[in-house]
């Protein structure tokens, strides 16, 4: 590869192309045509000698050396980043936090705790069912429900998780369904099948009518149990038991924010009982 033929700016395209998976998503994000994006893409991949991606109907997918490239270019952009960042005195650093519904609930109302008192972490929490990159720094820290394989990431385990349904003492025995990639999903699919009161595509929904009285909701204990208004009708369901990891990138587990934040989560859950 001959690096002088390079446009480094297309590598900086290259990225934006390959996180949105095509070029109409990029041409929102870069303010260039979708057709200039593609003309670049083309010109990048003759400069380099290899294909980065697999054009289709769908988008754009990543080959084998595009999905390298990504990730070299990836964790130059968060060198870069650190290195040129110039904080005004008072900013506080941001760290990017994705966990599920259940989890983002719990750990909400300790926010004080986790940003410090006086505050001197700035978080985002982006709650999610799906897993987020953290490889690409979609997000800096991330709740996982299985041990990552990743080589590049490196994660320490919570407590195990469980899942019961529940209700209040006057709610009819119906259940409310979650229609959501999950396993307690899938599981209610599976058990109750069209046998519901309601069906709710996002999970915090089903708590909410279990709270109002309206049937039966899967919950993860440690939200369950938080109110006193429900009650378990079952036991724990032993094939939804789950251990929890708090998982984050090994060149970013030494910064002093995602040091203080994955301390704070595991103090909150840890007091939690969670």
């Amino acid at each position: 590869m001959n690096e002088t033929n390079i446009d480094w700016n297309d590598l900086h395209l290259f990225l934006a192309v390959a996180r949105e998976g095509g070029l109409s998503k990029a041409a929102k994000t870069t303010q260039l045509s979708a057709a200039t994006l593609g003309r670049r893409m083309h010109s990048l991949e003759r400069s380099m000698g290899r294909e980065l991606f697999v054009r289709h109907d769908r988008g754009y997918e990543l080959t084998a050396e595009g999905k390298t490239l990504l990730e070299g270019l990836a964790e130059i952009e968060s060198d870069l980043f650190r290195l040129t960042a110039q904080p005004t005195q008072g900013d506080r650093p941001l760290v990017k936090i994705s966990a599920g519904t259940w989890t983002t609930l719990a750990l909400l109302p300790h926010l004080d705790t986790l940003t410090g008192t006086p505050p001197d972490l700035r978080l985002r929490f982006i709650s999610a069912e799906q897993v987020l990159d953290i490889s690409h720094r979609e997000v800096v820290i991330g709740f996982r429900n299985r041990r990552p394989t990743e080589e590049t990431l490196v994660c320490r385990k919570l407590a195990r998780v469980e899942f019961a349904p529940y209700a209040t003492e006057s709610a009819p025995e119906r259940w409310v369904k979650v229609l959501a990639d999950t396993p307690s999903s899938h599981w209610l699919d599976r058990t109750v099948g069209n046998d519901a009161v309601c069906e709710v595509n996002t999970p915090r929904n089903s708590l909410d009518l279990a709270l109002a009285g309206q049937g039966i909701a899967l919950l993860p204990t440690f939200i369950g149990d938080l109110h006193p208004q429900l009650h378990r009708t079952g036991g724990p369901i032993g094939e939804l038991s789950h251990d929890q990891w708090l998982v984050t990138h090994q060149d970013d587990r030494h910064l002093p924010e995602v040091r203080r934040a994955i301390e704070r989560l595991c103090q909150v859950l840890e007091g939690a009982g969670h």
